[in-house]
């Protein structure tokens, strides 16, 4: 497999505008242009609309590649063509949104709008709820894409099958497969916006004889369910004995569903392993969270990433402080709700679920649902399947069951993953020996020691994800367009490692989600001081220290 090697000054990593305006030449293991192929299937005519696109270093014309229209995807294409590029956006559904053109019914937005609102583009002001439908997320995010012009650049019902590095094919070659039916489309620059929510359901696995071939029922992934239609998921639960396995937020959301349908009649049984510090709602806790949390000074009270001594030292001594905040809020939740009635208080200190984003939102009405029989949770660490239904651990009787549903989560490092074809490259991505894909400011990847010409957005969560997408694009676009400076390869490899050490310290065994939600102003001070922009976004001390940071924050973040 051939790769890229441009000329490195001092260990540097050259920049594309530098390739571009200075014409600096470029090295390659081998003599052949070395190109990335990436193949994608038209879902409709899938035999004869395939295309390939060609990723090419020899050929700088500021084309890039973009897999995923959904949120992610939307911003990134936003803030190339902005910066003069010529973004291509490849789709697999028919219409923008990603993950939010396939969720239940009953599916609303966790935080309020305003914390999951564009930079650059409100809500409108007919979405009124402070919690909006996804159908209304899905008509911000088409208003969104028409508002900048977007949709000329995206093509639909094209599905990303592999993205495979190759040598340089002659003009036989490309004639030989455009007449087989395959396109070529160049591109110098690929970026992933495919998500870690879908695709790859992680399904438990089952000694022999104990797994869902002896049950006689049916057993689905949430991610199914959700891909359902209204009338079909509503027809397949109704009257229905279901046990979901797994209680964050999506099983909860399928088990009030289900307990909206069934009532009392048919209870829905949750099966829990881990609880979590859940909020009753989003409009005041998150307000509170805001500010006990989300400040300058909420971050002054945890260890960051590459801190210097003082910082250090300020964490050490107000570590106390950050243990009595916690207590705090853990209290007034306990209290809020009768969570230990129904075994749901975790084990955990708060810190570690909003260091790993492991928090979230009640469905409406959920603990008069466990009061009233129509939700029951049974706590288990392990189980296995019957012919009629479940046997939980400690347990004899069976739980019978005529659905089992897992909202088990997905392998969103292994989608990532398997979008590369070789073999070789897939360990690039992720390592024998580590369980995340080791990325320098949570969106860049090198390989083989040497620069690499595509990027991941959405990888990592924060308070608000479309905050989140949009700081890396606008990083991706300084960067595309030369005003970062990137370090060499080993200190990259240095700051990986400090976040990685951190994300364990306070994520515990959970410290794989890649949330930067505990240092996320941290977080984006660097991208700030990466584009040559000022990190203190606020007007006057007390308000840079106390004031939560949002999106608000961050406009204007373009060329200096």
């Amino acid at each position: 497999m051939q790769w890229f090697h441009g000329v490195v000054k001092n260990g540097s990593v050259p920049q594309m505008s530098e390739l571009v305006q200075k014409s600096l030449p470029v090295r390659l293991y081998s003599a052949s242009t070395t190109a990335v192929h990436v193949l994608i299937a038209s879902i409709d005519h899938w035999s004869k609309n395939l295309f390939a696109i060609v990723v090419s270093i020899a050929e700088m014309e500021r084309r890039v590649a973009i897999i995923g229209a959904g949120m992610s995807g939307l911003v990134a294409c936003k803030y190339l063509l902005q910066f003069g590029f010529k973004p291509v956006v490849f789709e697999a559904d028919d219409g923008v949104g990603g993950l939010w053109r396939h969720t239940m019914e009953s599916t609303k937005l966790q935080s309020t709008k305003l914390l999951y609102q564009f930079i650059d583009f409100p809500w409108p002001s007919s979405a009124k709820e402070d919690n909006p439908s996804h159908n209304q997320v899905l008509d911000y995010f088409n208003s969104y894409a028409q508002h900048f012009s977007l949709i000329p650049h995206i093509r639909f019902n094209s599905k990303v099958v592999d993205i495979d590095y190759v040598g340089g094919e002659s003009n036989e070659e490309m004639k030989s497969w455009e007449l087989s039916g395959w396109q070529v489309h160049k591109a110098e620059f690929v970026v992933l916006c495919i998500g870690k929510y879908s695709g790859f359901p992680n399904i438990p696995k089952f000694p022999p004889g104990q797994g869902p071939e002896v049950f006689d029922g049916k057993v689905m992934h949430s991610m199914d369910y959700s891909n359902l239609d209204n009338v079909s998921a509503a027809e397949l639960i109704k009257g229905k004995r279901i046990t979901v396995i797994g209680s964050m937020k999506s099983g909860l959301d399928l088990a009030a569903e289900c307990a909206n349908a069934n009532g009392v009649k048919y209870p829905c049984t949750i099966i829990q392993r881990t609880a979590h510090w859940f909020f009753p709602d989003f409009n005041i806790w998150g307000v509170i969270a805001g500010y006990l949390y989300f400040n300058r000074f909420a971050e002054l009270l945890v260890h960051k990433p590459g801190e210097s001594f003082i910082l250090s030292l300020w964490a050490t001594l107000l570590t106390p402080l950050s243990w009595g905040i916690g207590k705090l809020v853990e209290t007034a939740l306990k209290w809020k709700l009768p969570r230990q009635k129904y075994g749901m208080v975790p084990n955990h200190n708060i810190l570690q679920d909003l260091s790993t984003c492991l928090f979230a939102v009640f469905p409406d009405n959920f603990f008069d649902k466990l009061k009233e029989g129509s939700i029951l949770i049974k706590k288990s660490q392990s189980f296995s399947f019957c012919k009629e239904g479940i046997i939980i651990d400690g347990e004899v009787k069976p739980l019978k069951s005529d659905i089992v549903f897992f909202a088990t989560g997905y392998q969103g490092d292994e989608k990532i993953k398997r979008i590369f074809k070789s073999p070789l490259f897939q360990n690039y991505i992720i390592g024998r020996t580590t369980s995340t894909v080791p990325l320098y400011r949570y969106s860049h990847r090198w390989t083989n020691n040497s620069p690499s010409n595509s990027q991941l957005i959405g990888y990592a969560e924060g308070a608000s994800n479309t905050f989140s997408s949009e700081m890396k694009s606008l990083w991706l676009a300084h960067f595309l367009d030369g005003n970062i400076e990137m370090p060499n390869i080993r200190q990259m490899v240095k700051e990986v490692k400090l976040w990685e050490d951190n994300l364990k310290q306070y994520g515990g065994k959970f410290y794989w989600k890649r949330c930067i939600l505990h240092c996320g102003i941290w977080y984006h001070d660097q991208l700030c001081k990466d584009m040559k922009h000022n990190p203190k976004r606020k007007k006057g001390f007390f308000a840079e220290l106390f004031e939560p940071y949002g999106h608000a924050d961050y406009m204007g973040l373009t060329r200096k």
